[in-house]
């Protein structure tokens, strides 16, 4: 194939479909996710590997031979593929890409949490125990908002640009790659007994790719929401939060809404005290959600948007 046919039937098409599948359909129940499939492995490795002695080290030949193996596996796959037909490439790529966004699903679930908060403060800590990692029992209805939100800023960048990034660097088998390491970060990632060592490769592994989207994301936030001017808002409040890159996005979706996040939480049993992001405590509505809801689906039309632009220039 020559340069316009390679880049329209493996990159372009497929993007444009993928996203597109997911902004129709989301993760259906119904169907295999190849993200369960890299959670079975890392389970599995966790059970057999994190025992005894040396666990940084077996951490790190878990870590690094999941990415590795991740990329060259889906690399030379496509590569044999596309031998046989690039429509086929051109299938399984679209198909990858609908599979690594998470753009609908995020949105859906953080409007559950509001909604089951105005029926009941028992549903909303329930709801929200789906998509966070800390304690939700005790949490009043402006914290499970405001925990909601929260998760809403990382993930959009974990989520949705971050893979967007990847993709456009390194193609179907980036994105893929950056999943299993993003999801590796989610299970074995915890300062805890258990995991500080073992999980330590995880956790460095996903901050450094994590690094560049995550501050793409917050100035996507910026500009969508037409907020230029809370550049230095963002700059203040980035560093109160426990990751070095949650708190750009964090603190944008923060100073947009003008609101505040962070403070004090319960993460498996053990109380947490983060500083806070943002100045005003005030309460959150439905309408700050909507307003979010509306700037994450306009940070991921126009990471879209750039990505297929700056494809279509090469043209």
């Amino acid at each position: 194939m020559d340069l316009t046919n390679s880049l329209l039937l493996l990159t372009i098409l497929p993007l444009a479909l993928g996203w597109l599948l997911d902004l129709i359909l989301g993760d259906p129940a119904y169907l295999p996710h190849p993200v369960v499939g890299f959670g079975k492995l890392i389970a599995w490795g966790d059970k057999k590997l994190n025992k005894g002695n040396r666990r940084k080290l077996k951490g790190a030949i878990l870590t690094l031979s999941l990415c590795i193996g991740c990329f060259i596996i889906s690399y030379f796959t496509l590569e044999f593929l596309t031998k046989i037909s690039p429509y086929l490439t051109f299938a399984i790529t679209a198909i990858g890409v609908f599979y690594c966004l998470a753009g609908k699903t995020l949105c859906q679930e953080v409007s559950m949490v509001f909604q089951a908060t105005d029926e009941s403060v028992d549903k909303g800590r329930k709801q929200l125990s789906r998509i966070v990692g800390r304690d939700t029992s005790q949490l009043s209805p402006q914290a499970i908002r405001t925990g909601a939100l929260e998760t809403l800023a990382e993930n959009l960048s974990d989520g949705v640009v971050a893979p967007l990034f990847w993709f456009a660097l390194l193609g179907l088998p980036g994105m893929l790659t950056y999943k299993i390491i993003n999801t590796q970060d989610s299970m074995i990632a915890y300062k805890n007994e258990k995991y500080k060592d073992f999980g330590c490769w995880a956790a460095h592994i996903d901050d450094i790719v994590n690094y560049i989207p995550a501050r793409i994301t917050a100035l996507l936030m910026l500009l969508v929401s037409n907020k230029l001017s809370l550049i230095g808002f963002v700059r203040k409040y980035r560093k109160n939060h426990l990751s070095p890159n949650s708190g750009y996005p964090e603190s944008a979706l923060a100073g947009i809404l003008d609101t505040q996040f962070g403070g004090p939480n319960v993460y498996h049993g053990k109380l947490v005290e983060k500083p806070f992001i943002g100045e005003n405590p005030r309460s959150l509505t439905t309408l700050d959600m909507q307003k979010a809801l509306k700037i994450n689906r306009g940070v991921e039309a126009l990471s879209v948007i750039i990505i297929l632009a700056i494809y279509i220039s090469i043209l």
